[in-house]
């Protein structure tokens, strides 16, 4: 299970947001882009259908901005994942397909 790195989009956003990945279904890598329009701890973690972590994908202090963040699944079984991002008060969860 690998991340990469995080890409900055230098334009500050007005609300959080988490979009969906793209591509879903995906095989092995997808791209997880979200928005923070301060400055905050953002964590986004993988979840398989029971609920278990399978992945910490960022949990670090970032700028407000506009950000990706790179999933590998290459090491998991195909079928649904949940991801979810929380970042001051903001929690969102959104389901992402591996297919295999």
């Amino acid at each position: 299970l690998t991340t990469t790195g995080t890409e900055e989009n230098k334009e500050i956003p007005h609300t959080f947001s988490l979009s969906q990945n793209y591509p879903n279904p995906f095989n092995p890598n997808t791209i997880i882009k979200y928005q923070i329009p301060d400055r905050c701890i953002a964590n986004i973690k993988v979840y398989d259908e029971l609920g278990r972590v399978v992945a910490e994908l960022i949990n670090e202090e970032k700028a407000a901005g506009g950000y990706e963040v790179k999933f590998d699944g290459k090491n998991l079984s195909s079928g649904v994942y949940y991801y979810q991002l929380r970042a001051g008060s903001f929690i969102e969860t959104k389901k992402l397909v591996l297919l295999k």
